[in-house]
Formats: C-alpha cells, sequence, structure tokens
C-alpha cells in the first residue's frame, strides 16, 4: 500500500501555572479525537476543516501564555501510515456505547415518555460524539450503527406501538370537499406524526372532523377514515410519513410553512435531516403526552403548539419574501 494520508501534527507546550488552561485544552485536543504520539505532540488524519479547528487552538495556547506549532506532513510508508491509523482505533468507544445500549434496553419498558425523550437523547449524542471522531471507520462501526438503530426502533415500539410500513403506492389527488364532517381514527397514545396529521385534518380538511382513538387497527370501524397506521386509508407511502401523504392528497404541499412542519415531523418520525425545531417539540410532545387525560386532551394541547409554529412559519416565510424582493 503506498501512503495515501497527509497528516496534520500539533506540537505544543501547555502553561503550567494555568491548571484551568491545561484542562480546557486537553479537552479540546479530545473532542478532536487527537492521537498521543508522545507528550505535546498530537496527531489528526488532514482535512481543510480540521486543520482549521487546530489552528485556532494554536492561537488560544499562545494566547494562555503556552507555545504551539501546527505541521502537516504525509506518511513516510505505508508501515507507518499503518501505525498512524490504529492510533485511532475506536473500537473500545463502540463496544463501550454498545454496552450502554444492552444496560438501557433492560430498562425501557418501565419509563414515561418524557424519560425515554431524554435518555434516546443522551444516548444519540454518545453516539454522534464517537461518529464524529472516528476516522477510519470499520466493521465496529457497523456493528455500533445496527446496534444504534435497533434501539432507536425498539424505543420507538415502545413510544408508539404499531408503527406502520411504509406502503408502495400512488398518491391520489383528493378534494376536500369530499371529506366533510367524517370520523377519523388512529391508533390511541399519539406520538408525533399521528398528532400532527390529526392536528392538520381538522385545521385544513375537515374542521368537523371526529375523532376515535384505537385500541388496535383492527378495531377501525367500516366508516372511519383511518390513518397512521398499515392498511389505513392515509399513512406512509415510499419515504412519506403519514403527515406528508395528507399533505399531497388534498393539495396542501404548496404551502412553505406546512412544508416547514411537515420537514419536523419526518425528522422525528422516521429521521433524517435535522430540523431546529425539533427537539423543542419533541419535549413539549413528550410532556404533554404525561399529562393529558386522553387523546383528546392531547390533541387540544398539542394543536395550540401547532397553530403558533404554523403562524410562526407563515410570518417568517412572509419576511423572508419580502427580504428577497426589496
Amino acid at each position: 500500500m503506498s501512503p495515501v494520508l497527509t497528516w496534520s501534527l500539533l506540537i505544543l507546550t501547555l502553561p503550567t501555572e494555568n491548571a484551568t488552561a491545561r484542562m480546557r485544552f486537553w479537552r479540546a485536543l479530545k473532542a478532536k479525537g487527537c492521537a498521543v504520539l508522545r507528550d505535546g505532540i498530537y496527531l489528526l488524519p488532514y482535512s481543510e476543516e480540521r486543520e482549521g479547528a487546530l489552528r485556532e487552538l494554536t492561537a488560544s495556547i499562545a494566547d494562555s501564555g503556552g507555545s504551539a506549532w501546527l505541521l502537516r506532513a504525509p506518511s513516510l510508508d505505508a508501515s507507518q501510515e499503518a501505525e498512524f491509523r490504529a492510533l485511532f482505533d475506536r473500537v473500545d468507544e463502540y463496544d463501550g456505547f454498545i454496552r450502554a445500549l444492552s444496560e438501557a434496553r433492560k430498562t425501557v419498558a418501565g419509563q414515561t415518555a418524557a424519560d425515554l425523550t431524554k435518555l434516546l437523547r443522551r444516548l444519540r449524542k454518545d453516539y454522534e460524539t464517537i461518529v464524529t471522531i472516528d476516522y477510519f471507520p470499520g466493521e465496529t462501526a457497523t456493528r455500533a450503527e445496527v446496534a444504534w438503530q435497533d434501539f432507536v426502533a425498539h424505543v420507538d415500539t415502545v413510544l408508539s406501538p404499531g408503527e406502520p410500513h411504509a406502503a408502495n403506492r400512488a398518491i391520489r389527488s383528493l378534494s376536500v370537499a369530499d371529506y366533510q364532517g367524517r370520523t377519523w381514527a388512529t391508533r390511541r397514545r399519539m406520538w408525533v406524526d399521528r398528532v400532527a396529521s390529526a392536528w392538520l385534518i381538522r385545521r385544513f380538511i375537515d374542521r368537523n372532523a371526529r375523532f376515535i382513538w384505537l385500541t388496535s387497527p383492527d378495531a377501525c370501524p367500516a366508516d372511519a377514515l383511518g390513518f397512521d397506521f398499515d392498511g389505513a386509508a392515509f399513512t406512509h407511502v415510499d419515504e412519506r410519513v403519514t403527515f406528508e401523504v395528507l399533505l399531497a392528497s388534498f393539495g396542501l404541499d404548496k404551502d412553505p410553512a406546512l412544508l416547514r412542519l411537515a420537514a419536523m415531523v419526518h425528522s422525528l418520525d422516521v429521521g433524517g435531516a435535522s430540523v431546529p425545531e425539533a427537539t423543542g417539540f419533541e419535549a413539549i410532545m413528550a410532556g404533554a403526552r404525561e399529562r393529558a387525560a386522553d387523546d383528546d386532551d392531547l390533541l387540544d394541547d398539542m394543536s395550540r403548539v401547532l397553530d403558533s409554529m404554523y403562524t410562526h412559519f407563515v410570518a417568517s416565510e412572509k419576511s423572508s419574501d419580502t427580504g428577497k424582493r426589496s
């Protein structure tokens, strides 16, 4: 194997009289995933972004009374490159994370939705911390990813039992006028996609909608319009969650504010691109779910939240359009 990697080397002397600064710099180096060649010499595989971060750290060390030099050099040969790569082995970190998932799995059944949301957020942060500094992912990284996805799916079955499988079918264009004063049914103990879909139905599709909260999808009455379960009239289709399917079905997907809500619902329900509002909405949803006496109360509580978010997004889109025209 011919040498292919270039490395950033940071050679430093930290200020001896400032223990706080020394600890701060040590934590910064650890957070960046730097390997230690020897005392005061740190190594990272070169990239423009990583070297920029090290350059900022170099300046901070100098400002604190220490000294630091940043160098760049290629591997001398294949043997040296293999030796350097080995310094970035994250097997122990991944194995520890997989063990933590195994222990956490034992506690899932007895936790509230709010507690499970906190647990997921903490473990996701732990996982992303390792992934961020895993510059040479291998088999253990794959095992950890599978374990993480399996754990998330397990928590989802507790938070939202009966989560639908995506159907592979066309989404028909429907008229709102044909769906007035109907009975709509979904699984009880609503989570994000179902509560957002129920809000959308009542706010934009069927203002006189009546809702039934099912103990099981099999209990859905024949004359009710089911949503967000396998076999329902409206459910996941391909990559779209139920909220997105309802938007497309009733021609509501031209509304930029609703599309921003859809991106948040999608992110929280099946993952994907990060949405700034998602974490806050998830926390509010978890708290409301614990506090509400039933799903009618939950829908009332979360409808006010979604109304406020929609109003904010409408104003934000108008402001953005005004800025573009000026």
